[in-house]
């Protein structure tokens, strides 16, 4: 990321980015992490219904509104690659200079890189698979 908080996005996640959505992305906050989503708009648009439809008198859910909503700056792709994370985002997730662009399937995860290197250190935490990845082959 430079000094301005722009960000390259890499060439093959910036074609599909152009062929899936124009260009157009949506950043948020992350509701558990600190870090970033990053969605391709179209993604964003499928999943907003669902967000708002979370009861709003259930704290943990209020919370995920507040973060997913509340956050949330549609974006689009300079010419040459680049977006601009806005300041609110860089300071929810810490991003500096370093950072980690995490691809997801439909979505990405933008990380401080040393938030990320920690938080991949920490993944044999103990905590159970969920029975769903028990019958995964990989």
């Amino acid at each position: 990321m430079d000094v301005k908080g722009r960000m390259a996005i890499p060439v093959k996640y910036r074609d599909m980015l152009a062929s899936a959505c124009g260009g157009r992305i949506v950043m948020t906050a992350h509701t558990q992490d600190r870090c970033v989503l990053v969605y391709p708009e179209t993604e964003w648009l499928n999943i907003l219904p669902k967000i708002e439809a979370l009861p709003s008198f259930n704290r943990a859910a209020l919370r995920a509104q507040r973060l997913l909503i509340g956050y949330a700056c549609p974006l689009e792709l300079d010419g040459n690659g680049r977006v601009l994370v806005p300041p609110t985002l860089r300071d929810y997730a810490k991003l500096e200079k370093k950072v980690m662009l995490v691809g997801l399937g439909k979505k990405f995860e933008l990380w401080n890189e040393e938030a990320w290197l920690s938080s991949v250190a920490d993944l044999d935490d103990g905590d159970a698979l969920p029975e769903e990845m028990l019958s995964l082959t990989l």
